[in-house]
């Protein structure tokens, strides 16, 4: 049975393309969502250029007939933009959205669907009697299914990507469908040596050459950005890559850096602190050994920052760039949409390796969810790909008083 399905922008900033996602249902869009999309395109940053893709998509629409009442056949349904009726004015946005809604579920006999990414606004419209989803075309739960280390009864385990199974005192790497090899045991990179052997598989999946995509779940305190940053210097070291660098999130959704004084090195001290943290551990390790022999390569983490070796690159401005031969990590992954993500891979130059890490069950930006985020997307659209490595740290390494935090609280 055909639905109308009444659009908010929380769905088009969250996806460009989500028209062309609901088959041969119509859509109708209020006219305050094109108000939104204008306001929002002026700016830099991953919003505005959300906004500004999903306006060019519309107006491709526009130039093939009409977007007004009449509505306009687009792959099989009917795209609508509607001005606001009598009583509007005044109304904020979401409620002039509803208002489309209300108003269209009462005047016929098809089911009206509001679609959005914005919580409060779906319990408003089920207050006022109409029904309300989440945007489901990017929702995945495949991540449940993988990311742990195997035992020997698990060989096959349904993909191709890599993964890896401990048999007894040795662990493999497998992948494809039949292929696998031994791994060191208990190496030590850049000072830091791994704690259990699921950070012994990640510090192997980092450090392969044959591994071009690394994603790394689990829960604070695993050790996932430490042992991304450790195995980034080591191969740096090594000359195999010519810079280290670290992104994440600023701030909710991908806004501009404008808010904080200073420099762009200024503004992102705040964000970027845990990775300051992290990297102190790293220089610091060596000094801490009773081996006098053992001596840091690295003065201090200032040297590393000032120096170039790592770089900290703001995801604002990375659209339009290309970054080869680069050891790229995406810190807090769990905080972007899946067009984020795509527009971070699409970056990465000859040479370049790319590892997330993050936490899906921590989301801090307020339009997505453990399954809708960029992190649990790419690990879907990965998952058999034999350059690709998806790893879930379930144990804590920080101390035993944050892993029984974790559990109890």
């Amino acid at each position: 049975m055909q639905n109308i399905f009444v659009l908010d922008t929380s769905v088009l900033i969250h996806d460009p393309d989500a028209l062309n996602k609901f088959e041969d249902n119509q859509i109708m869009m209020p006219v305050t969502v094109i108000e939104e999309l204008d306001s929002l395109r002026n700016g830099r940053g991953l919003i505005s250029d959300a906004a500004q893709q999903a306006l060019r998509r519309i107006d491709e629409l526009r130039r093939n007939g009409c977007l007004g009442d009449a509505g306009l056949p687009q792959n099989g349904h009917n795209l609508r933009i509607l001005t606001d009726g009598e009583g509007y004015a005044g109304l904020s946005s979401d409620d002039r959205i509803i208002r489309t809604a209300v108003s269209h579920q009462q005047a016929g006999d098809t089911p009206v669907v509001l679609v959005s990414k914005d919580i409060a606004l779906r319990i408003k419209a089920e207050a006022y009697g109409i029904k309300a989803q989440d945007y489901m075309s990017d929702q995945t739960e495949l991540f449940t299914k993988y990311g742990r280390v195997l035992a020997a009864e698990d060989y096959a385990n349904g993909i191709e990507s890599v993964r890896y199974q401990c048999t007894g005192d040795r662990i493999f790497r497998l992948w494809g469908r039949d292929t696998q090899m031994s791994i060191k045991r208990q190496r030590a990179l850049s000072g830091i040596a791994p704690r259990n052997i699921e950070q012994e598989c990640a510090m192997d999946a980092l450090s392969s050459d044959d591994i071009s995509v690394v994603a790394l779940t689990g829960r604070a305190g695993s050790g996932k950005t430490l042992l991304a940053l450790t195995a980034g210097l080591h191969l740096y070291e090594k000359k195999r890559y010519e810079q280290v660098m670290v992104a994440r999130p600023t701030v909710p959704m991908g806004n501009d850096l404008g808010y904080l004084p200073g420099e762009i090195e200024d503004k992102l001290r705040p964000w970027m602190q845990p990775i300051f943290d992290n990297l102190d551990v790293i220089v610091k390790t060596p000094f801490e050994r009773k081996d006098d022999t053992n001596v840091s390569k690295y003065r201090s983490l200032d040297y590393l920052i000032e120096s170039g070796i790592v770089h900290l690159e703001p995801l604002t401005y990375i659209r339009g760039r290309s970054l080869p031969r680069k050891f790229l990590i995406i810190d807090e992954a769990q905080n972007l949409r899946p067009l984020d993500v795509k527009t971070i891979l699409t970056r990465a130059g000859e040479g370049t390796k790319v590892v997330l890490t993050g936490d899906l069950h921590q989301i801090d930006t307020p339009y997505l969810d453990t399954y809708s985020n960029g992190l649990a997307y790419l690990i879907s659209k990965f998952i058999n790909e034999s350059f690709f490595c998806y790893l879930n740290l379930r144990k804590s390494a920080r101390s035993g008083l944050a892993e029984r935090s974790a559990e109890l609280l």
